[in-house]
């Protein structure tokens, strides 16, 4: 495992994104709230988290739902995941998203979701006439599965 250094600005109250065991590969993210918010069933809102990074160059972060909020209260990341790039020094906010039948109440200091460090490539376009062939071909869509 390799750690990469992130700069970080606290500008809650809730603890830094920790890491809730030793193997986990995401750190959580925690709501940042003046007061509760209600989340209506199918209502999507933007949730602060009072947290600024600096993401070195090379790297993304992406923020993931936290998987105990969707199958217990149908809670989940609307743009899942989200990414937030290297040059970006906002806030992080998070895109819930209720899909249940049910209010859902979120309060300062709930975990709302996950956030993973992941290096990347850049895409280098080579322009072709013809792509090289697969098995597979242009199938897509569930071509792959039962017929």
């Amino acid at each position: 495992m390799k750690l990469v250094n992130c700069k970080i600005i606290n500008k809650s109250n809730n603890p830094l994104p920790t890491y809730q065991t030793e193997g986990a590969s995401a750190v959580d993210l925690f709501a940042n709230l003046k007061q509760p918010i209600l989340l209506k069933p199918k209502e999507r809102k933007l949730i602060k988290t009072g947290i600024y990074i600096s993401i070195p160059l090379g790297f993304e972060a992406q923020v993931r739902p936290r998987s105990g909020l969707a199958i217990k209260k149908g809670i989940t990341v609307l743009n899942s995941p989200g990414t937030i790039d290297s040059d970006y020094r906002g806030e992080i906010g998070v895109v819930l998203i209720n899909h249940s039948n049910e209010n859902f109440k979120i309060s300062n200091g709930d975990r709302i979701a996950q956030l993973v460090l992941s290096s990347y490539h850049k895409i280098k376009w080579q322009v072709v006439d013809l792509l090289d062939k697969t098995e597979r071909g242009s199938g897509g869509f569930g071509s792959t599965g039962k017929k």
